[in-house]
């Protein structure tokens, strides 16, 4: 039974999230049962493009994605794939009638992860940012106004900023393995090499703008995503404000986490501002 097939696929998108982003996994535990699973097969399809051109050193990195980009242009078209990931996506997709556009910005700025290694202008990284996080913020918003157009044209802008914040926190707490694992640098007129306390600031100001926006959507989202979206929000600055607090040479040389200890306490301080009415 197909049904059989759609749900195994479900599951896979489900598995993947809970294996890749433990953060991720809890925020979207706090979504509405209603669109928890959508937001699974969003991030399960963004996960596997990401994988391929991030991980995958001792294969064809290029044919892989080259292969997986075909099988979901089939996917979108036949509205089945026998990749449970790209199924999964493909109901999700039709189900809310996501723009292609967005899709297909998504993809362009996973291509690039293949071969480009630097971005000198800030158009470059702008528009890398775009594909790789606003898009995919974009997707999800979708899914949190349940396909209303008005409501998505409203709070579209605040979503492309917080998905633009999640995005900039990542890059810098990934200093090290982007730069010395992949050779890539995203920020514009910057010395990793001697990243120094000015070039730290002026990154993390640009960050702060984004949550400062991203964070007045939140307060306009339904309620059956609002809790979900706001502690990924609480999450995500919580890792700024131990950025902000960690010297820049630190923060070249490690990786910045925050405990599953302190996940908790935010949490449970995320669900008495909700219950308060305060977000």
């Amino acid at each position: 039974m197909k049904s059989l097939f759609d749900t195994v696929s479900n599951d896979c998108s489900k598995i993947v999230t809970q294996s890749y982003s433990t953060s991720f996994s809890l925020a979207t535990k706090m979504l509405s049962k209603s669109i928890r699973q959508d937001i699974y097969n969003i991030y399960g399809f963004v996960r596997f493009a990401d994988e391929i051109v991030d991980t995958f050193h001792d294969y064809n990195k290029e044919d892989l994605f080259n292969r997986f980009v075909d099988n979901l242009e089939l996917s979108l078209s036949d509205k089945i794939s026998l990749n449970p990931i790209l199924n999964s996506f493909q109901h999700t997709f039709h189900k809310y009638n996501i723009d292609k556009k967005l899709v297909d910005a998504f993809l362009r700025s996973m291509r690039l992860d293949l071969h480009k290694q630097d971005y000198l202008t800030e158009e470059e990284f702008k528009d890398y940012i775009y594909g790789s996080a606003d898009v995919v913020g974009l997707m999800c918003l979708k899914v949190f106004v349940t396909g209303d157009e008005q409501k998505y044209q409203e709070l579209k802008d605040s979503a492309m900023s917080l998905g633009s914040a999640f995005q900039k926190v990542n890059f810098l707490r990934d200093l090290k393995a982007d730069f010395e694992d992949l050779q890539r640098t995203y920020f514009p007129n910057t010395n990793l090499r001697e990243l120094d306390e000015a070039s730290k600031q002026r990154i993390i100001n640009e960050i702060d703008e984004d949550f400062a926006k991203g964070l007045e959507g939140i307060h306009n989202l339904p309620s059956e995503a609002k809790f979900g979206v706001f502690m990924a929000y609480r999450y995500y600055y919580q890792l700024l404000k131990k950025l902000k607090k960690t010297p820049a040479l630190q923060i070249k040389n490690s990786r910045i986490r925050v405990t599953d200890y302190k996940k908790v306490e935010l949490l449970t301080r995320s669900y008495v501002k909700y219950q308060l009415n305060l977000i």
